[in-house]
């Protein structure tokens, strides 16, 4: 391992970067881990309990905790309501300050309602929308009562045959939703609005593509961005250049990072393609060398569904993943890309990214967890602390609070 990272140091000091600058970057970067990644979910064929899964927030909270104590990345915990509703914010507040943690975006829920069949912010009931736009500023009552700046909106709404309802209609019901939910935002807050290209609808989606995310978050004003989940893309776009065009419109809000093979397959982030995730952070990275602003906002975030993973072992996985393409992506030597590009060199300019992508970054990794007090393998310390036997014998199979129906 030493000597590996002394590897490291040689190349970075040859292309001009001290690797002491690197270190202070990945020691910075933070992964938010989402609350129902904790507890039994599955897909729409079952659901798998898994022994020690946790049933409400507090032991969701207490597993987030875990993955923080040997990643040292994890320091925030999103929620997702009513899934995680509680009568006393503030003191489930306190008792994640207690584990060491921060609550972090609220995700409203506007899917599983009964009301919610045909949409909910773009139903054509007036009485539907209007539930939805209570819920939604619910949630950012929440945010507000446990100093979250980030509220995350995601909605089903969309239609399965053509002419089942008016599609201009139906994007005019969703602005007039989203423009009253935006005028109840405090000026601290951050709406981060995702999209989805199909599912559960299958015909159209009202919020399809990147594209139509980022025309009604400039409608609404500065606080709304788009926020990009990984998975929820047809084969084979391009996502790198997606997040280039909302680092140069100024409006890329955050990740929602998994994994996917066919749509939204919701795996281990990275377990699948790591080098679009490695492109991903590059452009990135690439963005904030030219001292483009929202670079350095993004709020990174992961959405998984573990269904026949451990839970936390997969959560802790994905960090490591996520650490590893973002550590590769900071070894890029700019100066020797841009010469490249400049000079038409093609091939040249792929293989300064393959230099990067082909280092074995989990010295330089293990490095910045010893310096952190940390165990250089988290997976490893994880395993040995007994936590995941401790749990499965506490937690019986009772009620559960993950939000999954079967769960």
């Amino acid at each position: 391992m030493a000597e590996h990272f002394e590897q490291i140091r040689v190349t970075l000091a040859q292309q001009g970067t001290d690797i002491e600058q690197v270190i202070a970057h990945i020691q910075t970067f933070s992964i938010e881990t989402p609350s129902w990644g904790y507890g039994n979910s599955g897909t729409r064929f079952k659901v798998f309990p898994w022994p020690g899964a946790a049933r409400d927030l507090r032991e969701k909270l207490a597993d987030a905790a875990q993955v923080q104590s040997v990643t040292g990345c994890c320091p925030t915990v999103a929620l997702h309501i009513p899934w995680d509703q509680v009568d006393d914010w503030q003191e489930i507040k306190t008792y994640a300050e207690h584990l060491g943690l921060r609550l972090g975006a609220v995700n409203p829920n506007l899917f599983q309602d009964h009301a919610y069949r045909f949409g909910s912010l773009s139903h054509f009931d007036k009485g539907v929308r209007s539930q939805a736009i209570a819920h939604v500023l619910s949630c950012i009552e929440i945010a507000h009562s446990i100093d979250s700046n980030v509220v995350s909106l995601w909605l089903a709404d969309g239609t399965n045959y053509p002419g089942q309802d008016d599609l201009r209609h139906r994007r005019h019901r969703l602005l007039d939703s989203l423009q009253a939910i935006y005028a109840a935002l405090p000026d601290t807050m951050r709406l981060l609005i995702e999209y989805k290209f199909f599912e559960p609808a299958f015909y159209s989606t009202d919020l399809p593509d990147w594209g139509t995310s980022l025309l009604m978050a400039q409608k609404l004003g500065r606080n709304a961005e788009v926020l990009v989940d990984t998975g929820h893309h047809p084969q084979g776009t391009n996502i790198a250049q997606i997040v280039a065009q909302l680092l140069d419109e100024d409006r890329l809000g955050g990740f929602h990072f998994n994994d996917r093979k066919y749509a939204d397959d919701d795996l281990i982030a990275g377990s699948l393609n790591p080098f679009e995730l490695f492109c991903i952070f590059n452009e990135i990275i690439g963005a904030q060398h030219e001292g483009n602003a929202n670079a350095s906002r993004i709020a990174y975030m992961i959405d998984q569904s573990h269904n026949i993973e451990p839970k936390i072992e997969a959560m802790i996985q994905s960090v490591l993943h996520i650490q590893t393409a973002y550590a590769k992506a900071l070894l890029v030597d700019h100066v020797a890309l841009q010469q490249a590009q400049e000079s038409g060199d093609v091939l040249g300019a792929y293989r300064v990214l393959q230099a990067a992508y082909e280092t074995d970054v989990r010295p330089l990794l293990a490095e910045v967890r010893v310096r952190q007090g940390l165990d250089p393998d988290p997976i490893a310390a994880f395993r040995s602390s007994g936590y995941a036997e401790q749990v499965a014998r506490e937690r019986t199979l009772g009620e559960s609070v993950s939000g999954y129906p079967g769960a």
